[in-house]
């Protein structure tokens, strides 16, 4: 295991996530996070030269459907449901820091 997680990376991260961390529960999912990354840092070291991507274990035929421009929603309507709005624009949480 080649990477281990802080604990204050396993806090930002649970912030952004939504997650309540209790003191008692960092510790823990540093290392279970610092594992999973492990076992991610293991794939990405393997060869997959000539592997097909894919999107699902096993193959599936899904019904497709041509990409088609339909009828468009006047913005009123579309916003109609949002929680928070600011004229045409909806209104979410800021989640990520910057400097803007």
């Amino acid at each position: 295991m080649g990477l281990t997680l802080t604990k204050e990376e396993v806090l930002q991260t649970a912030l952004l996530a939504r997650l309540h961390l209790e003191e008692h529960e960092v510790e823990p999912m540093c290392r279970e996070l610092s594992a999973i990354l492990g076992y991610v840092e293991a794939l990405a070291a393997l060869d997959v030269t000539g592997v097909e991507p894919m999107t699902h274990a096993v193959a599936q035929a899904g019904p497709l459907r041509d990409d088609v421009l339909g009828e468009m929603l006047d913005a009123e309507t579309a916003l109609a449901g949002a929680p928070r709005r600011d004229g045409a624009l909806f209104v979410v949480p800021k989640v990520v820091e910057g400097s803007g």
